[in-house]
């Protein structure tokens, strides 16, 4: 019972036979042992470098405009409240974080939805400085603290959304090439 494996190509019995166990040798039904095979490099094959392999197993998940928003929203205040903790409210560790976040709201925002990261990252930002703000006791005064640490750290929120709106742009740029690709064949109709 000779067969091809999925993505690699060679037969599914090694040395004995199938489930040999030799050199292509699979385990019980011909399957191959040790989960799937991948693909050998060969002539007209490039190899992946293993970096490449690694980003590709990490989650890609694609965020609505709200659920991308609320991520950041949420990620912005724990990181702040662990920022108020840990350092004391240092600005320069809430805005190195905050260009993450940024990154990953602008990465995980399913295609629809591309517009919202670059306007909920600054959202996010904001309700993340609540923690670091300081300022004095009774509502007034917490809320002149924000409005003056969103003005001081003004660089960091620009540069996030810098961050979010140019990652956003390069995904909508290769969406729409990909969509002229594939309507352009389609779009050519046969001559008789």
């Amino acid at each position: 019972m000779s067969g091809v494996v999925p993505g690699g190509g060679r037969p599914a019995g090694g040395a004995g036979g199938p489930g040999g166990g030799g050199p292509g040798g699979g385990g019980p039904g011909g399957k191959p042992a040790g989960g799937p095979r991948r693909p050998s490099a060969g002539p007209g094959r490039r190899s992946v470098p293993p970096v490449v392999l690694a980003l590709r197993r990490l989650p890609s998940p694609r965020l609505t405009g709200l659920g991308a928003g609320l991520f950041a929203a949420a990620s912005m205040f724990v990181l702040g409240c662990l920022d108020r903790l840990l350092f004391d409210g240092s600005p320069l560790v809430y805005g190195l974080l905050f260009l993450p976040v940024s990154a990953l709201t602008a990465l995980w925002v399913r295609s629809a939805d591309l517009v919202t990261a670059p306007i909920s990252v600054p959202i996010a930002f904001a309700v993340g400085v609540v923690p670091i703000a300081g300022g004095t006791e009774g509502l007034g005064g917490r809320i002149m603290a924000v409005v003056t640490a969103l003005a001081v750290h003004a660089g960091w929120l620009y540069g996030g959304t810098l961050v979010a709106g140019l990652i956003t742009s390069v995904r909508k740029i290769r969406l729409m090439g990909r969509r002229q690709r594939t309507t352009a064949p389609a779009a050519r109709v046969p001559e008789r």
